[in-house]
């Protein structure tokens, strides 16, 4: 017998129709009816053969659980795949004009990325100067290609599916019960069992080893006083010295030569702690490997903001729902994504540091020229047809802001369960995500926003945010010009802001001392008496519930 289930959600209900086939062509179809208020019911349409227990008790919660979850059974394996899907949903454009590398495709990019929605699209250049490979960008540069690539509908399903299997209530009935337990199957069947790995890659077609140069990647120059070419869009596979952990980052990589890079890797980050065990344990090397391209989950989880000792690649699973495929490295002792388009494989010297940049940074100035370790390049491996992934940072808004967006989502559940009285955030562009976190809260007691300031101020890399903005739970902290109202009305600057002195940025220019700074917290809430306010607080303005009812009913009569 084969099952067939079909479910559309209308309004506040599911439409369900349940079918099956058995030998001979017969066949039988219902259609029920699902809401959390009301009990299942149903109408045969033929002779029945599934039984209400089968029906209520194992369909109808399975048929929910496929709808909530989507189909994750065709995850994006890889950068072409990912360019094929944007292509046909109109979020891609092919540049077939020849183009330099140095400055030109910054200056498309820029003006894309800062588009109207209808002409901010991912870009694919096709003919590069002085290389056979095209380059890949601002694939991540919007919010429906971010969604594309992370496999969900809109990036608000980060916060829902996540926040499914980490809540921490117990399920209330079966249905819940299967609903949780599902969620939580999928997220092993996701990032796996056990490492997955094959001995032949696609990365591995093209195998350069004493004549590898990085002279034939199409690496970006992207503004004029930068200290070079940059590679933008890595993800650096490094592994603690001691415990042997693997961490993949985005640290951006300055061409010192045909065979040697510059990590950036920031003093807060996994890698430079990496490099600070070696130098701890004299160890003289530390293997890595630059890998470019791959599916679009593992790309941005180079980006994210895990906690110390968590992989990257266990995050990439979870959002492609399905384990990533890695392949051993042909001259240094790590695994790569089999599925990238090309891998710089080489060493690190913890303790050889050349001066790197200037670079035009995501902050919209040029960061200075300081220290930082050097890549010495062993072998490159990539595609016989690879394609180039690159990404341009300045004055926002551009692709990062997004990037940044998918953090914020995804990483809404973890930081309520520390802090659950936490409704929403946003860190918008305008504060390129350091500089500002706007937060509403369900406030129930005196001092509550203070609480939640110095709470996130103490979680993971939160604890680099300049300033943070508490409104009160019915505040919209994603309309901007809500929270600037509420901000401006509802503080008294004597009394309801908290300076503190902290950690801040690497790339914070405006503190007096590197990567130590002033940081402000500023409740906006409603003040409570027991707050020392000793005025009655203001209603908000707003029209009564009946007449917007009635003006409702009205308004397609009004010619508005």
């Amino acid at each position: 017998m084969i099952y067939k289930v079909t479910i559309q959600q209308v309004d506040d209900h599911f439409e369900i129709q349940v079918g099956f086939e058995v030998e001979g062509g017969r066949s039988s179809t219902r259609h029920l009816d699902w809401s959390a208020n009301t009990n299942i019911g149903y109408s045969h349409l033929s002779d029945a053969f599934l039984t209400d227990w089968i029906i209520e008790k194992i369909l109808i919660p399975c048929a929910i659980i496929l709808y909530r979850t989507g189909d994750r059974s065709m995850p994006i394996d890889n950068l072409r795949d990912f360019i094929h899907l944007l292509e046909q949903r109109g979020q891609l454009k092919r540049i077939k004009t020849r183009l330099s590398p140095v400055l030109d495709i910054t200056e498309i990019t820029d003006r894309v990325s800062k588009s109207p929605d209808e002409k901010n699209l991912a870009l694919l250049f096709e003919n590069i100067e002085n290389s056979e490979m095209p380059v890949f960008i601002n694939g991540f540069g919007s919010a429906e290609r971010m969604a594309i690539a992370l496999g969900v509908e809109t990036l608000d399903d980060l916060t829902q599916n996540l926040g499914r299997v980490i809540d921490p209530r117990l399920p209330k009935g079966l249905r819940e019960t299967i609903e949780r337990g599902q969620d939580l199957l999928d997220v092993v069947k996701s990032i796996g069992l056990a490492p997955k790995k094959v001995r032949r890659a696609p990365v591995q077609e093209v195998i350069h080893r004493d004549d590898a140069s990085l002279n034939a990647l199409p690496i970006l120059q992207c503004w004029p006083k930068d200290g070079g070419r940059f590679i933008t869009l890595p993800q650096v596979i490094t592994r603690d010295p001691q415990t042997g952990i693997r961490n993949v980052g985005m640290y951006r990589l300055q061409v010192m030569d045909e065979r040697s890079l510059l990590v950036h890797w920031q003093r807060h980050k996994g890698g430079a702690e990496h490099e600070r065990v070696a130098q701890e344990i004299k160890k003289e090397r530390i293997p890595a490997a630059v890998v470019l391209g791959g599916d679009p989950a593992s790309i941005w989880s180079a980006s994210a903001p895990l906690p110390p000792n968590i992989d990257e690649y266990l995050l990439a699973g979870y959002l492609r729902g399905a384990p990533v495929a890695f392949v051993d490295c042909v001259s240094q002792p790590l695994e790569v994504p089999a599925q990238a388009e090309i891998v710089i494989e080489g060493e690190i010297d913890p303790n050889e540091h050349h001066p790197e940049g200037p670079f035009g940074d995501h902050t919209g100035y040029y960061t200075p020229v300081e220290p930082f370790p050097v890549f010495h390049v062993t072998a490159i491996t990539h595609r016989k047809d690879a394609i180039y992934p690159a990404t341009v940072v300045g004055i926002p808004p551009m692709e990062d802001v997004w990037m940044g967006k998918a953090t914020e989502r995804l990483f809404l559940p973890l930081i309520r369960l520390f802090l659950p009285e936490i409704m929403d955030i946003n860190m918008p562009a305008e504060g390129v995500f350091h500089n500002l976190v706007l937060v509403s809260i369900k406030k129930r007691y005196p001092g509550h926003a203070r609480k939640v300031v110095f709470g996130l101020w103490g979680l993971a890399l939160l604890s680099l945010v300049k300033a943070v903005v508490v409104v009160d739970e019915w505040v919209d902290v994603q309309n901007l010009s809500r929270v600037a109202w509420q901000a401006l009305g509802n503080v008294d600057w004597n009394r309801d802001v908290v300076i503190s002195t902290g950690m801040v940025d690497h790339l914070d220019h405006a503190s007096y001392h590197h990567s130590y700074g002033g940081k402000i917290g500023v409740d906006a809430t409603a003040k409570l008496p027991e707050e020392g306010y000793t005025r009655s607080w203001p209603e908000v303005v707003q029209m009564s519930p009946e007449v917007k009812a009635r003006v409702d009913e009205l308004w397609k009569d009004l010619g508005l």
